[in-house]
């Protein structure tokens, strides 16, 4: 079954060094790890041209291609029941890079019961692969890229009170 892992950004310690790899931990049946050319060749490939507004450089304008996030995650085994929307509804997922940069989604931004957002994990950005920078979050709909994670070193997937695998239905 699932068990409860506490986002691995949360406690202080060294910064590992980034080999283009992460994982996906937290609430989860099964914790993984995927690199770059495992997203590449695993999944299908989407493409998301943007532009968004840098606070500091401006307008910025790239493409990328990468599988969708919801797919990558379901992989893990999430530990909601996927008929129950309500229980889908409450996931979180703590986004965490390379450079320390963090943000957070709810699964329903990603779901296709709920908004249908398709955030990529991009394998490829302006047509170079990403294999030794890492996967980058993209989330072509936002207008900034605040939201737009480098180097992504974990996915941890989980409920504000942690309290999923706790709940049996």
């Amino acid at each position: 079954m699932s068990h409860r892992s506490t986002p691995p950004h949360i406690s202080p310690g060294v910064p590992r060094a980034h080999d283009g790899s992460f994982v996906v931990c937290g609430e989860v049946a099964k914790p993984a790890t995927f690199t770059v050319p495992q997203l590449r060749d695993g999944w299908q490939q989407h493409r998301a041209e943007v532009v968004f507004d840098c606070a500091t450089n401006g307008p910025q304008h790239h493409t990328f291609e990468g599988p969708l996030l919801r797919e990558v995650v379901a992989c893990a085994g999430p530990a909601f029941d996927p008929r129950r929307r309500k229980d889908r509804s409450r996931f979180l997922l703590a986004v965490s890079g390379g450079d320390s940069h963090h943000t957070v989604l709810s699964w329903a931004e990603i779901d296709a019961d709920f908004c249908d957002t398709p955030i990529l994990l991009a394998t490829r950005m302006d047509g170079q692969d990403l294999d030794s920078a890492g996967s980058q979050l993209v989330v072509p709909s936002d207008r900034c890229g605040a939201r737009y994670v480098s180097g992504i070193t974990s996915i941890w997937i989980g409920t504000p009170d942690g309290e999923a695998s706790l709940r049996t239905s």
